[in-house]
């Protein structure tokens, strides 16, 4: 067995750069460590232990679904195979099947090279920096596992092997997500979809065979090449196609996904990329309407509009970190009907507190239905500040340059949730807030800067700027 990079375990999954970082033998050491981890933290026999596994279309996936595979039934664990799946699929797989755990295999929204895994344990419980993630690389790095995870001299596999099975898992999902919504009230509207060429157009697809949605598929085939644009998309060149093709299409909107469909990023009638904060508050004001006194959580570098709709449709605000683990983990323990962040990721309880391109698309289609309005007249009354960020600062000393701006900044209110918080925010109409947060795997700072005007918001990032530069 060749050494694993330490590095490639994350604050979120396990991810790296194939095969470089991220290899076979790495995969199934993981694999082993995964298995050890939760059967002893559940107290299950390794024989009864069960894990559905799910995969991207990257070219490295099928690789290192069969290493981490051979490394959980080499400790008698047992495997269902769901294939090539978006990863809303595995999320609902884990509970129809009613299995232990959960992995999928994907870099998500990274560049073709990259390969990761993300994790989950029945509860539903994400693993993460928090818990889980650094105990199996403790195991994993040690490795020499036995069949009940006993350290061994010399790494002899289990005499027990578990099996794998393979099941399809998309009529039963396609069934139950249909449930969420009432079709019957969703008009015929025109809808640009973008998948990127990843695995999350397979779901939008059979979704758009049971509504009155016209359908216009960009990029539907997987290919883990990304071959017409990268599968990220918050950045702006990855949706050049997508807004051209609303306008010439006269579309109603057009929705882009990344490389495993849990992201979803909007584009107005007019071809404007819409803000997710923006989406988060749309959807806020939906769900609250539908419950009222339920909890919404959003993630820190959200506009402050965000809160105040919420509270506006007597909702309760959740503020939490960044990061779709941590902020599952807050969806769930405050049993918040809807969630969101500033990157895409939009959650929900009826999906078990996971994301959907495809019920995110039915709930857009709802919402729009039963509206008068287009898109961007719905988003206007939520668009009330001047947002800067997320902006990324490349920078290697990053807490000494973050207590800089700390020191800069000691008479706002200060909070240390996820990097730095500092708040002016009152009645005035200079009122402003920022968010500094080093970046979980660059060496980058990213700020957010909002204000209740465009000058107080451009004058207090240039100087924030500044510190950063001459730090």
């Amino acid at each position: 067995m060749s050494k694993i990079n330490p590095k490639i375990f994350l604050a979120y999954d396990i991810r790296g750069i194939y095969p470089k970082d991220f290899n076979e033998d790495a995969a199934y050491q993981i694999g082993q460590a995964f298995v050890n981890f939760l059967c002893s933290k559940f107290q299950i026999p390794n024989s009864k232990f069960k894990v559905v596994i799910g995969r991207d279309c990257r070219l490295s996936a099928p690789k290192i679904f069969k290493s981490f595979s051979q490394g959980v039934i080499s400790q008698g664990a047992n495997i269902i195979d769901i294939g090539q799946v978006a990863t809303d699929s595995l999320y609902f797989a884990l509970h129809y099947f009613k299995t232990d755990a959960s992995v999928m295999i994907t870099a998500s929204h990274n560049p073709p090279e990259y390969i990761g895994i993300k994790m989950m344990a029945k509860g539903p419980r994400y693993l993460s920096g928090d818990w889980g993630i650094p105990q199996i690389k403790e195991l994993a790095l040690k490795g020499q596992f036995s069949a009940q995870g006993r350290s061994t001299s010399d790494g002899s596999r289990a005499k027990h092997q578990g099996k794998i099975i393979k099941k399809d898992i998309i009529p039963h999902y396609l069934k139950y997500i249909l449930n969420l919504i009432d079709l019957k009230k969703i008009k015929s509207l025109k809808v640009v979809v973008d998948a990127a060429n990843g695995v999350g157009g397979e779901m939008i697809k059979e979704i758009s065979k049971k509504i009155p949605v016209k359908l216009i598929p960009l990029y539907f085939t997987p290919d883990g090449n990304f071959p017409n644009h990268l599968s990220d998309p918050l950045i702006a060149a990855n949706l050049k196609k997508l807004q051209e093709t609303v306008l010439e299409k006269k579309a109603d909107f057009g929705l882009a996904l990344d490389g495993d469909g849990d992201r979803t990023i909007f584009v107005d009638e007019k071809g404007k990329i819409i803000s997710s904060d923006m989406i988060i508050a749309l959807f806020a004001n939906y769900y609250l309407k539908k419950e009222q006194k339920s909890k919404i959580v959003y993630n820190l570098t959200c506009s402050k509009s965000v809160p105040e709709v919420v509270k506006e449709n007597n909702g309760i605000p959740i503020r939490t970190r960044t990061g779709h683990a941590f902020m599952k983990v807050a969806a769930k323990e405050n049993n918040a009907i809807f969630g969101g962040e500033i990157s895409g990721h939009l959650y929900f309880r009826d999906l078990f507190f996971a994301e959907s391109g495809g019920l995110t698309l039915m709930v857009m289609l709802k919402i729009l239905s039963e509206s008068n309005q287009t898109l961007s007249e719905l988003i206007k009354k939520f668009q009330r500040y001047y947002r800067i960020g997320e902006v990324n600062f490349k920078v290697e000393n990053r807490q000494k340059v973050i207590q800089k701006i700390k020191d800069a900044y000691k008479d706002g209110q200060q909070d240390n949730l996820d990097g730095l918080t500092v708040d002016y925010w009152d009645s005035s109409a200079t009122s402003w807030w920022l968010n500094v947060r080093p970046s979980n795997t660059e060496p980058l700072l990213r700020v957010v800067v909002e204000a209740k005007n465009k000058e107080k918001a451009e004058f207090e990032f240039k100087k924030i700027s500044q510190i950063i530069k001459f730090s």
